[in-house]
């Protein structure tokens, strides 16, 4: 009789960080549709939504959310974790 080992068990992704940064300013009542984000007015005139996002299925969550609300994608950077603490998140 043989034994079958434990299977093993995967463990969740951890979440990476990412910058989503949209031109012109998100008013606050779209706030509860980023939630987990830091919504980051900039003085230039646009948005930066920042945080973490569990993996690339989220990610293209959050930028179909963008489109849906018309607003006009600038970029998306993923944060380097040593780089978390001195991001420009206000």
């Amino acid at each position: 009789m043989s034994e079958n080992p434990a299977p093993i068990k995967a463990h969740p992704p951890e979440p990476e960080l990412y910058e989503i940064r949209v031109r012109g300013h998100l008013d606050a009542r779209w706030a509860n549709r980023f939630e987990g984000l830091t919504i980051t007015l900039e003085d230039d005139g646009d948005t930066l939504l920042a945080g973490p996002v569990i993996d690339q299925a989220a990610l293209h969550g959050l930028l179909k959310k963008v489109r849906d609300l018309g607003l006009s994608l600038i970029s998306v950077s993923p944060v380097e974790p040593g780089r978390a603490d001195q991001s420009t998140i206000k």
